[in-house]
């Protein structure tokens, strides 16, 4: 398993879903929760629809993806 730099909350395994960002080893992936959000769900209504999630979870979804979108644009 290879933790990335959101800490040990998002992990990467090429043997894993793809290999694609996971939260804490499970079969949860980041993509799952950005969809339950953009589905309009709550972070207390996804919470009891993945209850192996913790609060904390959701939010360094957030910041991963934040992260990765995080960049500069060099405008010519």
């Amino acid at each position: 398993m290879i933790v990335n730099s959101s800490g040990s909350r998002i992990t990467l395994n090429p043997e894993q879903c793809g290999g694609r960002p996971c939260i804490r080893g499970m079969r949860i992936r980041v993509i799952d929760i950005l969809d339950l959000l953009a589905a309009g769900l709550n972070q207390e209504q996804i919470l009891e629809e993945l209850p192996d999630l913790e609060k904390e979870d959701i939010e360094a979804a957030l910041k991963y993806v934040s992260s990765k979108f995080d960049h500069p644009v060099i405008a010519v």
